[in-house]
């Protein structure tokens, strides 16, 4: 791999490759390989990074070894131009990368017990571990956008990019949808929010007595999806900002062992149990009941999004102000009414389309507008939805005319990816370095080695 494509993957998987610095591992020994400028690069961290591959499924080239060790020389560099520019990065940066790392590793393991017990680490020594590798990725990111950051790319470079494309090996591209979706959450009945209320108080009062446990109850009772196959279980930190406020205010008001009182969220009624915590950082299980909604207020539901449907069509409202007036969605309120794919773009291919949302689609037409239909959400909770159909491309092959926008980013990218070589090609010359003997084969590591001829270039 020469330098502008690890650059390029750098660029493409926003230092993903550091995760592998951060899997947790029981060391048997260690050595330095590599040394650039004052920063050291140890056997244990390509040895991590290539398990970590391997872990995800990932094809793990023969050369793997010396394209990890380049990547890992490329980020010190860019760490020590960084550090001499003094680009700014906080602590509190660091350390919301770190939980972000730390909730992806119990997600993997399924509890923080099974991690802990996996690295040998409580999940606080993790994090203290983590530190100089999080602080490294955040100041070699920062490093390489003060790079590129005034990179352009005009329509004639696109099409010259796409002119030198082999047209033999072009992408294939699926039919694409951009769909827009008006949504309702009619309310339950106030005999419905009082039924979940007692159910939780009677939860609560066979907890307290030790007829039940907690995990027993949520496990069998609880209406959320995204933890009920973790017995209502969720690791919390305070200064994570997606969970609802009210549901964290509550959480951090208890102390180890107690329950909340029943509670009102977005989502509907719970009780929380502390289980253990410390400092910012707590364990807690949960039960969430949602009262459930009858089939009048679901039709009342469609009887309003009817007549909005008719306005819409009747083009005396606009899809946007609807989505903005009557939509409950919160997610697609701020996108205009667009649903998003997982990478947060507009473009959604049928598979990632829910099982009712793609019957909606079967007969549906560009600029057409669904009959509201009833749903139910990932959450588990029931409403009404009308869809809008935005666009559907054909399935093709890739080309300048239906795909531009994708092939301009690649080619946005690849004039970075120039940039960047410039740029490290004019500064490798001023680092001090050093790489292991075992690796002076390596095709990768000869531009290091010609770098300072007094540097020990290949010892």
């Amino acid at each position: 791999m020469n330098t502008k494509r690890l650059f390029l993957l750098l660029a493409a998987n926003g230092f993903l490759w550091m995760s592998a610095f951060a899997q947790p591992k029981k060391m048997i020994a260690d050595k330095i390989i590599a040394v650039v400028g004052d920063k050291i690069i140890l056997k244990s961290d390509i040895d991590n990074s290539i398990q970590d591959m391997e872990r995800q499924g990932m094809e793990v080239p023969a050369n793997a070894r010396c394209l990890t060790l380049e990547q890992a020389m490329g980020i010190k560099a860019l760490v020590l131009q960084a550090e001499k520019d003094s680009l700014p990065v906080t602590e509190e940066e660091i350390a919301a990368d770190i939980d972000n790392q730390i909730r992806y590793f119990i997600s993997a393991y399924g509890t923080k017990e099974k991690l802990e017990e996996i690295s040998g680490k409580t999940v606080y020594q993790l994090k203290e571990d983590f530190k100089e590798g999080f602080r490294d990725r955040k100041l070699a990111g920062a490093m390489r956008n003060k790079i590129v950051e005034g990179i352009r790319i005009t329509p004639k470079e696109v099409n010259n990019y796409f002119d030198k494309l082999n047209k033999d090996s072009l992408m294939f591209y699926e039919s694409e949808l951009e769909i827009g979706q008006i949504v309702r959450y009619p309310k339950a009945s106030r005999e419905a929010e009082e039924y979940s209320v007692d159910q939780l108080k009677e939860f609560k009062l066979q907890l307290e007595s030790g007829k039940k446990e907690m995990k027993t109850l949520a496990a069998l009772y609880s209406d959320d999806p995204g933890s009920k196959d973790k017995a209502g279980q969720y690791d919390l930190n305070r200064n994570e900002k997606q969970w609802d406020p009210i549901f964290m205010a509550k959480a951090f008001s208890l102390k180890e062992g107690q329950i909340t009182n029943p509670f009102k969220s977005k989502f509907g009624y719970h009780i929380i149990q502390m289980v253990s915590r410390a400092g910012d950082d707590a364990t807690v299980r949960h039960i969430l009941k949602i009262p459930q909604v009858t089939k009048t207020e679901l039709a009342e539901g469609i009887l309003k999004l009817d007549t909005v449907r008719s306005r819409l069509v009747a083009g005396t409202l606009q899809f946007g102000e609807a989505v903005n007036k009557y939509s409950d969605d919160e997610s697609s309120k701020f996108t205009g009414g667009r649903k998003q794919n997982a990478e947060g773009g507009g473009s959604i291919t049928i598979d990632q389309l829910d099982k009712d949302m793609v019957l909606m689609m079967k007969n549906l037409k560009v600029g057409q507008y669904s009959q509201p239909i009833e749903f139910t959400d990932e959450k588990g909770k029931k409403g009404v939805r009308i869809v809008y159909l935005m666009s559907r491309t054909e399935p093709h092959r890739e080309n300048i005319r239906d795909d531009y926008n994708k092939i301009a980013l690649r080619a946005l990218e690849e004039k970075k990816g120039d940039a960047l070589e410039k740029w490290f090609n004019e500064k490798i010359s001023g680092y001090y370095i050093q790489v292991d003997k075992d690796y002076g084969d390596c095709v990768e590591m000869k531009k290091w080695a010609m770098s300072v001829s007094a540097s020990a270039a290949i010892k």
